[in-house]
């Protein structure tokens, strides 16, 4: 067993924090420690970047039903709005990860690069402002079933279960945060589901390590996610102590590394 072995959990350790921390999901952290660590695997460099991006995703999938299932009980997730949301998750997701496993290598870590910089902007900004006294309870209608395949598309192409796009989305049609939040994580959960079904049904070129199914490496995928949902509530518990500006700070500085990284190897 490789030191790689180790560094899985860590990573999930780290994404679950960062998850219960700042309310993002893992995959921003995930997708570039996986690029690093697969190759020790002797996963060749055309197949790093999706199984990165089908790995995450499949993780994601695990620890989003719990931080769903938490924000449920609390009533805090919108239905509703999920329901309109998820015919556009699915199809957008499903057609994300058909199309990233037929992009170079180059193309795929640029646009992960591309997006961490543009996220970080965003926490850097704190865009959008919520509106004052505002909870649109009845977001409804086809405009979030559209809006969905352009979140799942996006989505599954970097490997994220799409809240840094479904969150300003909520909040921008009058629904507060905390529920955007909520509302959130349950479709993280319908995004990571087509995207990982989708990826594990692809054939790749190359070799792929044991208990792989398509892009998906299984028993990384259930490591990370193990990992993640023990270390999410410690972040939560955290986030009520923390400063949450600063704590966007750092997390956007990181963002911003992680993109020259693979601004870098992709150059």
């Amino acid at each position: 067993m490789g030191l790689e072995w180790l560094l899985y959990p860590l990573a999930g350790i780290l994404a679950g924090l960062m998850a219960g921390l700042l309310g993002v999901g893992g995959g921003l952290v995930l997708v570039p420690i996986l690029v690093f660590l697969l190759p020790h695997q002797g996963v060749d460099e055309a197949s790093v970047m999706p199984m990165a991006l089908a790995t995450s995703l499949a993780s994601i999938f695990l620890t989003g039903i719990s931080s769903a299932y938490a924000h449920h009980k609390r009533g805090a997730v919108l239905w509703v709005t999920t329901w309109w949301l998820t015919p556009g998750l699915l199809l957008g997701a499903a057609l994300g990860g058909i199309w990233a496993v037929q992009l170079e290598a180059r193309t795929l870590k640029i646009s992960v690069a591309v997006f961490c910089v543009l996220v970080a902007a965003q926490m850097l900004l704190q865009w959008p402002k919520p509106k004052a006294n505002v909870e649109n309870k009845e977001a409804r209608g086809p405009f979030y079933s559209v809006s969905g395949v352009v979140i799942g598309f996006v989505s599954s192409i970097v490997g994220i279960g799409g809240g840094s796009l479904t969150v300003p989305l909520l909040v921008t049609r009058g629904i507060v945060p905390v529920r955007a939040v909520a509302t959130s994580s349950a479709c993280g959960v319908v995004i990571a589901l087509s995207s990982a079904i989708t990826y594990a049904s692809l054939t790749p070129h190359g070799t792929m390590p044991v208990g792989s199914v398509g892009f998906v490496n299984t028993p990384v995928a259930l490591l990370i996610a193990l990992a993640s949902i023990i270390a999410a509530p410690l972040g939560a518990k955290w986030a009520h102590r923390l400063p949450a500006a600063r704590l966007k700070q750092i997390f956007a500085g990181f963002l911003l590394l992680v993109a020259a990284i693979l601004a870098k190897h992709a150059f």
